[in-house]
């Protein structure tokens, strides 16, 4: 029988892909609207527009933030897009996993 961290870093990678393989079905080659549209309420905006430039709010502040997000990694914003959209399910699984590894 696999360890429960084994098991708990399975799922969490799993969830991690299919949430970038979803997330990058919509935005990518979309427009900066589609995008928008896509990423529309979810965690992932929420964490963009705090990276959005200053001065900024609303969509304005989250196509920023998704941009600059995305040409860390020399992508646009997509790019960004698909990195905020994974990054809550990234860190609940690393807290998964870490507490796992406690019990382990």
């Amino acid at each position: 029988m696999p360890k429960t961290s084994t098991i708990i870093g399975t799922g969490s990678t799993l969830a991690t892909v299919g949430v970038a393989g979803t997330t990058a079905s919509s935005v990518v080659g979309a427009s900066a609207a589609g995008i928008m549209s896509a990423t529309a309420g979810t965690t992932g905006a929420a964490l963009a527009s705090t990276a959005g430039a200053a001065g900024l709010s609303g969509a304005a502040a989250t196509a920023s933030g998704m941009a600059t997000i995305g040409s860390a990694v020399g992508g646009g914003m997509a790019t960004g897009a698909i990195i905020t959209a994974a990054a809550p399910v990234v860190v609940v699984g690393a807290i998964c996993y870490g507490i796992s590894c406690l019990f382990d």
